[in-house]
């Protein structure tokens, strides 16, 4: 069928009012597993210090009966140390557009403060996972903090057929990455777990990328994704995959801020994030006819003691 000849339809309408939604839909992640299961500090300073010890090894221990007592050599503890981070990002909104009737928001300054504070937090995640080294800073250079691949050396998975190399562990350096990286697997992970226990370790939380979970989920044995069905309302919860060993129980958290050919194994108590200037919402000196503001979070990670921890480093991503 076909219209009546001069049929004034929508397509011939002039001042048709728009029809834009007031909800911004907006799924970029922003979770953060690592950094929020961290124990958290206070620093004083942007040099952020810790000790970590270790007993001898167990030995014959009998004497003489009355026999003169002679004192052990005294070992001393280890000093270490990393440097606070500034995280820091800003916008710009011009005086017009606060007075501007907009969908979705009553004011852009608002708006984008909350936005870019989430943003701030998926940093700080990858840099708490990042294989950085930490940098001291001057007046031209901005300071770093080492991330956790930089400290972990006694607990460790990794290939050295191209170079692949321990780093120091006191975060001065970082992992040396190999060129020929090998699937991860469960002989891999059992192998850092019995490490880890061996070391006295107790870890709790696996963080993985979302490829090398899918690998996890088919270890032998992984009670993975169970469900439970609430009665009472037919819901349907999934409990996170959690894997069990003679080294100990251990949850799987994937992370979408770690490099996928790293996997850590880590005992989270073992790990503190140190803040001297916590995260904060600052307004910026009145340049122009617009409003600028900041916000700004100072930090750095705290590798209480590496040896309670793990890393299989040097898998495919693909």
């Amino acid at each position: 069928m076909a219209q009546p000849s001069n049929t004034f339809d929508s397509y011939d309408q002039v001042g048709i009012r728009e029809d834009l939604s007031d909800i911004i839909s907006n799924i970029t992640p922003e979770s953060t597993p690592y950094f929020s299961k961290c124990g958290k500090t206070t620093a004083n300073n942007t040099l952020v210090e810790w000790q970590t010890d270790t007993l001898r090894n167990s030995g014959a221990n009998a004497h003489i009966e009355g026999d003169a007592t002679a004192a052990q050599a005294a070992v001393a503890t280890s000093r270490l140390n990393n440097r606070t981070q500034i995280f820091k990002n800003a916008v710009i909104v011009s005086d017009t557009d606060e007075g501007l009737n907009k969908a979705g928001r009553q004011r852009e300054m608002a708006y984008q403060i909350v936005k870019i504070a989430k943003e701030q937090k998926l940093d700080i995640e990858k840099a708490l996972f990042d294989n950085n080294a930490k940098v001291t800073g001057s007046a031209t250079a901005a300071r770093e903090l080492a991330g956790a691949p930089s400290w972990m050396k006694t607990n460790v998975d990794f290939q050295s057929g191209g170079s692949g190399a321990n780093p120091t562990g006191d975060g001065t350096d970082a992992r040396t990455d190999d060129s020929s990286p090998t699937a991860f697997s469960q002989a891999k992970f059992d192998t850092v777990m019995q490490s880890i226990w061996e070391n006295g370790g107790e870890p709790d939380t696996v963080y993985l990328s979302a490829f090398q979970m899918n690998v996890a989920l088919g270890f032998t044995g992984n009670n993975n994704q169970r469900s439970s069905v609430q009665a009472s309302d037919e819901r349907v919860i999934k409990s996170l995959a959690v894997y069990t060993t003679p080294w100990g129980t251990i949850e799987f958290m994937p992370s979408r801020e770690n490099r996928s050919r790293d996997v850590f194994i880590m005992q989270d108590n073992m790990w503190e994030v140190a803040t001297l200037r916590p995260t904060k919402n600052v307004e910026l000196a009145k340049t122009g006819d617009n409003t600028q503001r900041q916000i700004v979070t100072e930090l750095t990670l705290c590798a209480k003691n590496e040896a309670a921890n793990g890393i299989i480093a040097d898998n495919t991503t693909s």
